[in-house]
């Protein structure tokens, strides 16, 4: 890797802030008044913050938490066992997951509940920058360098995740979280939402595995017109689906649709940007090819091959409906999720006018989320909340926080504990039998800010079955076709520029999504097309791309990569959505499975 070569100014200004300045001694948790001001650092003897504390110390904690998992996070084996290791007890203050959005944002702009800090923020860019400039959180990159040994060896072995972190003024206003799974076009983030097809359906109906769109819509038929045959082999309960998805959401069938023009594709729903062999930034939505694609579904659905409810049904709705055994074609990060493994398989990628896979921008590298757990300004002993925080960043607790534990009281455990080949303590991944991936890892882990590295594995922790099987299948399945050598990098972008990708976007993404949803469902013509990108030139995608081409040049201006290496093509920002995850909480939940 050559990140180190990455944005050298921008990492000259971050070690530059990084410097410590003496401040006020360490009080107790609660009002802030002797909390060090604007970018300086608490001075604390390192000695004071030597795990367990000679006196127990408290904390306050904002966290989230899944539906229908234990809403007390002191009850969580986790963190039962970081209490007594550290002898910190956290205050907690927990949301449940599907209201976070709202009630974080009430609590960051009341003081009277922030808590010393927030441990599963989420936080986007203009979020960080926002919070930051309003002195609602502190800078943080002092308090690595000084107080966070676990979080600074990871900056010092991959130096492009204290870049990914640092913003234009050489400020880190967050701790991240970082999965490597593989690396490049074999990373597990280079797919977001697989397609999968039910094999045993193929199998019954003699049917072949179809490689061109043809074959695949002679196939979708074939299960629409046996019905009542694949009903009666396999007491299915309710009607055939022969392909369902979440249009426009984290199942969306966009990968369906690569091969059609250039090959470009959509695999950045968010922001619909590609970029070309020669550096371009480009809407992917305008291209030829998507043009096709749309059309080429619409097809599909007139023909009543795809779901009808896949235009609004809610993720839960999807998941009962695939556990019925009622789909023939499904798009996820894991099928284990929606049926079961043994009766479902990859579907390589279709070939239209070409034969290509687009990678998710920012998947070459790893997943990565900027914004995962911020301090706020309330925090009295700002040093020891980071020293707490760094905890989990050690090798052997980073793994247990992204997806669960040993030694639990119920009846399962995502882990037990053995031996590496050196007969130091590993944790094992334990087998899930028929158990949902996300289900029982949202039911142990804490997630937060962690770095699980591929390094780990075998050493600290076993890589889990299901995302060795997704590594496999993409390097078998999907990195032969991925045929594009860049995927936009990682940029953090000043707070001007964010707001205005942000406005943009609003409008050019409901734009998007709205007509992709209208012409799937009811098509479109020419003069339609013709409207839609006018339509988006009048809500500005000229300057809207213009941004993205400015902070590209200058990442590849700074040595990003070399110009013609598709190995260092770069990450990106908002990692859990924009790197092609099916869900924040699936990623929380280590391998970016469906959750939301």
């Amino acid at each position: 890797m050559k990140y180190h070569q990455i944005m050298k100014r921008v990492l000259a200004t971050a070690l530059a802030a990084g410097m410590i300045v003496t401040s006020a001694g360490c009080g107790s948790s609660g009002g802030g008044s002797n909390a060090p001001k604007g970018g300086e650092v608490q001075e604390v003897d390192t000695a004071d913050l030597e795990f367990p504390l000679k006196e127990k110390a408290t904390l306050t904690g904002l966290i989230s938490y899944p539906a229908n998992t234990e809403s007390e996070p002191n009850n969580r084996t986790i963190f039962k066992r970081l209490q007594e290791k550290t002898n910190v007890e956290i205050n907690w203050t927990a949301i449940q997951g599907d209201q976070w959005g709202d009630k974080i944002k009430l609590a960051m702009a009341n003081k009277s509940s922030l808590t010393d800090f927030v441990f599963t923020a989420g936080f986007g860019d203009s979020d960080l920058l926002k919070y930051g400039e309003q002195g609602v959180i502190i800078p943080l990159e002092g308090y690595i360098d000084k107080y966070m040994p676990n979080l600074k060896a990871v900056f010092d072995k991959f130096p492009e995740y204290r870049t990914m972190s640092t913003d234009t003024n050489g400020h880190i206003w967050a701790f991240p979280w970082i999965e490597q799974l593989g690396s490049e076009k074999t990373a597990i983030q280079t797919v977001g939402s697989m397609s999968f097809i039910n094999k045993k359906w193929l199998d019954f109906l003699e049917l072949e595995m179809p490689e061109t769109i043809e074959e695949f819509e002679q196939v979708l038929i074939a299960f629409r017109d046996n019905a009542s045959k694949l009903q009666s082999e396999f007491s299915i309960d309710g009607s055939i689906i022969p392909m369902s998805c979440i249009l426009n959401g984290g199942e969306d069938p966009g990968i369906l649709i690569n091969g059609f023009g250039e090959g470009y594709g959509d695999a950045d729903t968010g922001r619909h940007i590609a970029v070309t062999d020669d550096l371009k930034v480009i809407c992917s939505a305008t291209q030829q090819g998507f043009k096709d694609g749309i059309a080429w579904l619409h097809k599909l659905y007139e023909e009543g091959l795809i779901d009808p409810e896949a235009f609004t049904q809610e993720w839960s709705t999807y998941v009962s409906k695939g556990k019925s055994g009622r789909y023939g074609v499904c798009f996820t990060w894991d099928v284990g999720n929606i049926d079961n493994i043994k009766d479902w398989v990859p579907l390589p990628v279709l070939t239209a006018d070409t034969r290509n896979l687009t990678p998710a921008n920012g998947s070459f590298t790893s997943g990565y989320d900027r914004g995962r757990c911020v301090v706020t300004s309330i925090a009295e002993n700002p040093a020891l909340v980071c020293a707490w925080i760094d905890q989990m960043y050690d090798p052997f607790q980073s793994p247990q926080n992204n997806w669960g534990t040993y030694g639990e009281d119920d009846e399962f455990d995502i882990f037990v504990l053995g031996k590496n080949e050196n007969g130091d303590d590993m944790l094992q991944h334990a087998p899930l039998g028929d158990a949902s991936p996300v289900e029982v890892r949202e039911a142990e882990n804490v997630a937060g800010p962690l770095a699980v590295l591929d390094e780990y594995y075998g050493v600290y922790v076993t890589c889990p079955d299901d995302a060795q099987y997704r590594l496999d299948w993409i390097k078998e399945l999907y990195t032969p076709d991925m045929n594009r050598k860049y995927v936009y990098p990682n940029v953090f972008m000043s707070r001007e520029d964010t707001e205005k990708i942000s406005n943009l976007q609003a409008d050019i993404q409901k734009t998007i999504n709205a007509k992709k949803s209208d012409w799937i469902m009811n098509g479109f013509s020419d003069a339609d097309w013709d409207q839609f990108l006018k339509d988006l030139d009048a809500y500005g995608l000229e300057e809207y791309l213009s941004i993205f081409q400015k902070y590209l040049d200058s990442y590849y201006a700074e040595g990003g990569a070399d110009s013609g290496s598709g190995a260092d093509a770069g990450t990106d920002a908002e990692a859990g959505a924009d790197a092609g995850t099916d869900a924040e909480a699936g990623a929380d939940a280590g391998t970016g499975t469906d959750a939301e």
